[in-house]
């Protein structure tokens, strides 16, 4: 299973949406950035997604985007194969 990476806040009712979704799709394991707590991560994050909102999620060095996208690419069947380390579809 490739790595996943999602910055969130503790609020976020999206960041809850999308982290269920990545459950059912086996991730077990969640590198979780909250960047309501740690200072710099929400500019760091901005810099490198040029997206201001949470969540912003990576799998592997792919940058997904957020909740929606993340829904989007597992209708269309793209989501396993990239957890499963193949490209998006």
């Amino acid at each position: 299973m490739t790595h996943v990476k999602m910055y969130t806040t503790a609020i976020c009712p999206y960041c809850i949406q999308a982290k269920a979704l990545l459950k059912r799709r086996g991730v077990e394991q969640l590198e979780e950035i909250r960047i309501d707590l740690v200072p710099g991560e929400r500019e760091h994050m901005m810099q490198i997604t040029g997206r201001r909102t949470v969540p912003q999620i990576f799998v592997g060095d792919t940058h997904v985007g957020g909740c929606d996208d993340l829904m989007a690419l597992d209708a269309r069947g793209g989501l396993v194969p990239l957890l499963e380390g193949h490209a998006a579809a």
